[in-house]
């Protein structure tokens, strides 16, 4: 099984209570130094699921991205406005003079 030739990896059963919650074994937890409170990530691959203890940095990034547009005052829409210039740039930088 794949477990079985990963560096460092185990296989744990748990069992899925009432209200969809699992308990983490401790030996997992303290190993991935996981604590009462933390967040955790889960993503659907397939029929199963991975589940990490760092969470994707995606929506973070995002709302800074937005809280500092909020700051300078700028829109979405002045952020589009030279979105067809600036990909006509990068064309030409990529690939010299030739119609896009």
């Amino acid at each position: 099984m794949l477990y079985d030739t990963l560096i460092g990896s185990q296989q744990f059963t748990v069992k899925i209570r009432a209200r969809g919650q699992m308990t983490i074994p401790s030996k997992l937890r303290d190993s991935l130094s996981i604590n009462q409170g933390d967040m955790l990530n889960i993503v659907q691959i397939g029929k199963g699921f991975y589940l990490s203890p760092k969470p994707l940095k995606g929506p973070e990034l995002a709302d800074k991205f937005a809280d500092l547009m909020e700051e300078k005052g700028i829109t979405l829409a002045d952020l589009l406005e030279d979105l067809p210039k600036i990909r006509e740039e990068i064309y030409h930088e990529r690939y010299g003079n030739q119609s896009s």
